[in-house]
């Protein structure tokens, strides 16, 4: 990560796994999906968050068919919680020679990493571990040895990956971290099924989202369609300025 910090250890910081897949589009989700991931790095660095990435699959023209990482600081999971969903640009990518606008897409998931107090019990009987040689863009090997990592939820059939570190324990522990976030996202949303359809509306309403905020950038204008808010200043709000619109659900948050 071009802004790494490293982690500190002390109680009652918050940590958020943050993914972003690139979706419809091609070359230039993924190209838009390393834009997002340098959004959220520059906003971590602003808030002086530690980061790391967990792990990355990177295309051969430098984008990211996905990408995996971890924010920690006060307040990480409760400003990033809102960001997950369907995003969407309009622009006319670098390899456009006709100056069309083209529409992409890529999908953000935002997990809450279990703390002490929300620990999440995994069996190591209910794991299958594969390790692997590392991979980088083209499929080629960046590691002689087997030190990337899959595993396998028995139980619920989640799958994790990482290859990210050189060190097979390294990348052990960074996937173990992804699935007890995986984990505790599926508990509580089998404990959210489990409310009123009125109070299940009010809880998931902005965090699970099919059309969740569009780019456009010919128009500079970032749009919310889930509060049905515009942003000009597109550019700077990528370059990491997400104040706006982390302030814009906070202050909904707090109205309800």
């Amino acid at each position: 990560m071009e802004n790494e910090k490293p982690f500190d250890s002390t109680q009652g910081k918050q940590s958020v796994i943050i993914e972003i897949r690139a979706g419809a589009g091609g070359d230039e989700a993924g190209l838009f999906a390393r834009d997002l991931y340098r959004m959220y790095s520059k906003y971590a660095t602003g808030q002086g968050w530690g980061q790391r990435v967990l792990d990355s699959n990177q295309s051969d023209i430098g984008g990211y068919k996905e990408i995996i990482f971890e924010l920690q600081g006060p307040g990480a999971f409760n400003q990033m919680q809102y960001e997950g969903g369907v995003h969407r640009v309009q622009r006319i990518p670098k390899t456009e020679k006709q100056g069309r606008v083209h529409t992409s897409t890529i999908t953000i998931a935002v997990l809450k990493k279990p703390n002490k107090r929300e620990e999440i019990i995994i069996s190591p009987s209910d794991l299958k571990i594969d390790t692997y040689k590392a991979s980088g863009p083209g499929g080629q090997y960046v590691n002689k040895t087997e030190s990337a990592i899959r595993i396998t939820h028995k139980p619920s059939g989640i799958v994790v990956t990482s290859q990210s570190e050189r060190n097979q324990l390294q990348n052990k522990e960074n996937a173990m971290s992804v699935l007890a976030a995986k984990l505790l996202q599926a508990q509580e949303e089998a404990d959210l099924s489990k409310l009123t359809q009125a109070r299940r509306e009010q809880i998931g309403w902005a965090k699970r989202s099919e059309k969740t905020r569009t780019y456009n950038f010919p128009q500079n204008r970032i749009t919310d369609h889930r509060i049905g808010k515009s942003w000009h200043n597109l550019e700077k709000i990528v370059d990491g300025d997400l104040e706006p619109v982390i302030k814009a659900f906070s202050k909904l948050e707090n109205k309800e």
